[in-house]
C-alpha cells in the first residue's frame, strides 16, 4: 500500500487515521482485555479458558490492587466465544438477593442484562447464540441472548454483605456455569495477527484483524468503508510489514491525534460541575449502543445518541474511562473530590454527609472511600469498607435522616461510631454505588448533598 492510494496525501490519511483511532479503539480495548483475561487474568481473577467463568474469592479488601474495587460485590468474569456455537448459561436462584450478569459485545456495547431488575432473582437458563444462529431452543431455557459479536463477555458483580455472607456467594458461583452446545470445537483464543508489523502500526493490524472478525452494526459499515485508503479492510497478509515510511509518518500521526482527541473528550466533564463540592456521575456514558436491544436493554430514546457518528466518541471514552461498566439504569456511581467549600478531601479533617432522604434506589446503595490518588482501600480499625442502607446498626435521626461521620480516627460518640466511614489520613474520593437507582436520580431531581467539613482530626 502506497501513499495517495484513493487520492489521499498524507494529511488526509493522517486525519483518516484519526478517525479510525476514535472509531476503532474501542474493539481494540475490548478485544485485548479478553485476551488478557484468557491468558493472565483481569484484576484478582485468575486466567479462565472461552465459556468458563473466573471467580473472586470475596469483595475487595486493602489488600486488592484494583483502584476503585466494590467491597460489597463479588466480581464473576466469563469470556465466552460462539465460533463453534450456542453457549447454554445456567443461573441460579438468589433468593432476592442483588446481582447482575452484563453481556459486552466485542466494540464494547452492553447487549443485554440478567438481573432483578431484568429478569427477576429467580432460577433460569439462557442460551447465548452466534450472530446468525437459526437452530432449535432446548426445553428448559427461559430466553435465548442474541450475541452481536462471536466473542462476548459476561460481567457478573454479586451482591455481598460482608465476610459472613460469603458462604452463601460461593454457592451461587457454584451454581452459575456455562455449558457449550455447539457442534464444533469453539476457538481457544482470538484470531492472530501478522507477527512482522511494525510496533508503532499494532494498533492498525489489531483493528484491520479483528475488525474482519467481528463485523460491527450494519449501519456502522458504510462508515468503516471509509478506511479502504488505511489497508484496514484488506484481508491476508497484512498491508501494514512493509509500508513505507511517509505512510508509517502519516498513520502514526493520525493514532497521535485520535488519541488526544479521545483523551480531551474524557478529561472534559459529561455534566455542569455544579455547586462546591457536588458529586459527579455520568448516567449517559454507554448510551453508544444503537443497534442491539437484547434482554434488560432500553432503546429508547433517553438511553440512545441520536447521532451515530457522535456515538463513536462516546463509545471510545467510554472505552477509556472504564472497561465494562453497566448502563445509568442499572447503576450509577457518583463520586466527589471536594467538600461544600470546594477544598479537597482530606483525613486530616472531619467530615458529615447528611442524606435528608436516602437515594432513591430499587436494590442498594453504598459508600466507599478510596485514597487518593490511588484509589485503593486503606486498613482502618474497624475492617469497615462499606456502608449503606444494608449495614446494621445505622442510628438515624428523629426526622429519619441519616448523617454518615467520615474520619480517619473512629468517633467517640455512640451515633458518631455506628455510622462512621473511615478514610485514610491523606487524600481520600468517596464514591457512592446506586444499584437500580430511581427516577428521581436519573432526572436530577435528587441531589447527594454535599460533604460538609467539621474540623480539625485530633491528635
Amino acid at each position: 500500500m502506497n501513499p495517495g492510494r484513493g487520492g489521499l496525501k498524507p494529511d488526509a490519511i493522517t486525519a483518516l487515521a484519526a478517525d479510525a483511532y476514535v472509531y476503532g479503539s474501542p474493539l481494540v480495548r475490548q478485544l485485548s482485555a479478553v485476551q488478557a483475561c484468557l491468558q493472565e487474568g483481569c484484576g484478582t481473577l485468575a486466567p479462565a479458558p472461552f465459556n468458563d467463568f473466573a471467580h473472586a474469592e470475596g469483595p475487595a479488601t486493602p489488600g486488592t490492587h484494583v483502584p476503585f474495587a466494590p467491597a460489597d460485590l463479588v466480581d464473576a468474569l466469563a469470556q465466552l466465544d460462539l465460533s463453534g456455537g450456542p453457549v447454554r448459561l445456567h443461573v441460579p436462584d438468589t433468593g432476592g438477593a442483588y446481582y447482575v450478569l452484563q453481556f459486552v459485545d466485542a466494540w464494547g456495547n452492553a447487549f443485554a442484562y440478567l438481573g432483578p431488575r431484568a429478569t427477576g432473582a429467580g432460577e433460569g437458563d439462557w442460551m447465548i447464540v452466534p450472530p446468525g444462529w437459526a437452530g432449535t431452543v432446548p426445553d428448559g431455557v427461559s430466553g435465548v441472548i442474541d450475541a452481536p459479536t462471536s466473542v462476548v463477555s459476561v460481567v457478573g458483580r454479586l451482591a455481598c454483605d460482608g465476610p459472613e455472607d460469603m458462604p452463601r456467594v460461593r454457592s451461587l458461583q457454584q451454581e452459575l456455569t456455562l455449558t457449550h452446545l455447539g457442534d464444533r470445537a469453539h476457538r481457544t483464543g482470538l484470531p492472530a495477527t501478522e507477527p512482522g508489523v511494525p510496533g508503532e502500526l499494532r494498533f492498525f493490524e489489531e483493528l484491520r484483524v479483528w475488525m474482519g472478525d467481528f463485523p460491527p452494526a450494519a449501519a456502522d459499515r458504510a462508515y468503516q468503508d471509509r478506511f479502504q485508503p488505511l489497508g484496514l479492510l484488506e484481508e491476508g497478509l497484512s498491508p501494514y510489514v512493509s509500508a513505507g515510511p511517509v505512510l508509517v509518518r502519516a498513520l502514526r500521526r493520525g493514532l497521535a491525534l485520535g488519541r488526544l482527541r479521545v483523551e480531551e473528550a474524557a478529561r472534559r466533564p459529561a455534566v455542569a460541575a455544579g455547586p462546591p463540592g457536588a458529586w459527579q456521575m455520568v448516567p449517559h456514558l454507554r448510551d453508544h449502543n444503537l443497534d442491539h436491544f437484547g434482554v434488560g436493554t432500553l432503546g429508547s430514546p433517553e438511553w440512545t445518541i441520536s447521532d451515530r457518528e457522535a456515538s463513536y466518541l462516546v463509545r471510545a471514552v467510554a472505552a477509556r474511562r472504564g472497561r465494562w461498566l453497566p448502563h445509568g439504569y442499572e447503576a450509577l456511581y457518583a463520586h466527589a473530590s471536594r467538600d461544600s467549600g470546594g477544598r479537597p478531601l482530606d483525613g486530616a479533617h472531619v467530615y458529615e454527609l447528611r442524606l435528608a432522604q436516602p437515594p432513591p434506589v430499587r436494590a442498594f446503595w453504598s459508600l466507599t472511600v478510596y485514597d487518593s490518588p490511588g484509589g485503593h482501600l486503606v486498613a482502618n480499625a474497624a475492617d469497615r469498607y462499606a456502608v449503606g442502607d444494608r449495614t446494621p446498626g445505622l442510628v438515624r435521626g428523629a426526622d429519619g435522616s441519616l448523617t454518615l461521620r467520615l474520619s480517619a480516627e473512629r468517633p467517640q460518640d455512640p451515633a458518631g461510631e455506628a455510622n462512621w466511614v473511615p478514610v485514610p489520613a491523606g487524600g481520600f474520593r468517596p464514591i457512592l454505588r446506586l444499584h437500580l437507582p430511581g427516577q428521581a436520580l436519573l432526572d436530577g431531581s435528587y441531589v447527594i448533598p454535599a460533604i460538609e467539613r467539621l474540623g480539625e482530626r485530633r491528635s
